[in-house]
């Protein structure tokens, strides 16, 4: 009897880690590992497995959300920026010395750590690179567990795509819509549809749609009003939706086609003359003798003169 060797089963992956937005990432967490994690759209700071503090140049940074609505003065910030390392440790000389409330750093420094950390976890086209630091971080500014990054990360990213699921507004510079209907019948394939009258625009997305002049994207919006980049987001995707924005580079089918050029016909060259007839001809064909041959040119010839 023959006996058959049954086969060892495949390496099942986790689905928790096949679900993960960076498994890299989560790896980093299991092993409490101290350091940054380098991304494509920003950095995470690890303390311990535990991320501390994210950063991200689509999103605007601590010293904006600190200095941008009076909770902190901007002179002061450059004087703690410029004593310390980094702009966590700045926070911490400041909240040391007195200068800002615990409860105002620790909100401010959630609402950065959660904004930039969106961008940091979004896909990205390269790697990401781990540099330990062999000295773990204690400091007042609370950390968070990177599951719950990333489940906050996750919806955010259901929440935009249910307001307006075209993500080139995120990135690309804005252009307000054109208020005059469209001609087409339908709307294009490649976007979705938009109300045929826009909605009403809300005092806080008013201040995003006045910063909206062609050159500025949603992040450049943010950094100005000193809001953070995801709340921007909202805005721009619901503006989108309502009609009052596109990105410009879907902005080009808005554009008149260019005017046709009328074709010139060219000059007609006058008829040859005999000589030059016959120079053009071409040399005539050598007698043929075979009867097969000469009656195949006969019927060739027939059929030329009908």
């Amino acid at each position: 009897m023959t006996m058959v060797r049954t086969p060892p089963p495949l390496p099942v992956r986790d689905r928790a880690a096949a679900r993960a937005l960076s498994p890299m990432l989560n790896r980093l967490a299991e092993e409490r590992a101290t350091g940054v994690l380098v991304r494509e759209h920003g950095t995470l700071r690890l303390a311990e497995g535990r991320v501390v503090h994210a950063e991200s140049a689509l999103a605007p940074g601590l010293d904006v959300l600190l200095t941008a609505h009076g909770t902190l003065a901007t002179a002061a910030w450059q004087r703690a920026a410029a004593a310390a390392e980094g702009p966590l440790r700045a926070a911490e000389l400041l909240l040391e010395s007195g200068l800002l409330p615990a409860g105002a750093l620790e909100l401010c420094h959630l609402d950065a750590l959660y904004d930039a950390g969106y961008f940091a976890l979004a896909p990205s086209s390269t790697p990401g690179r781990f540099h330990y630091d062999g000295a773990p971080r204690t400091g007042p500014l609370p950390s968070v567990p990177v599951v719950a990054l990333e489940r906050e990360t996750l919806r955010r990213r259901l929440q935009l795509h249910r307001l307006w699921p075209d993500p080139a507004a995120d990135t690309a510079p804005l252009i307000r819509a054109d208020p005059l209907p469209r001609k087409d019948t339908g709307p294009r394939p490649s976007a979705p549809a938009r109300p045929a009258r826009p909605a009403p625009v809300t005092p806080r997305q008013r201040a995003v749609l006045d910063r909206v002049d062609g050159t500025r994207t949603a992040a450049d919006i943010a950094r100005e009003l000193g809001r953070q980049a995801f709340h921007t987001l909202v805005d721009v995707r619901r503006l989108a939706a309502a009609g009052h924005l596109r990105p410009l580079a879907a902005a080009g089918h808005l554009r008149p086609p260019a005017p046709l050029v009328p074709l010139v016909p060219a000059p007609a060259a006058p008829p040859p003359t005999a000589p030059e007839q016959a120079r053009n001809l071409p040399p005539p064909l050598p007698p043929v003798t075979d009867p097969d041959i000469a009656l195949l040119k006969r019927l060739r010839d027939a059929l030329e003169a009908l």
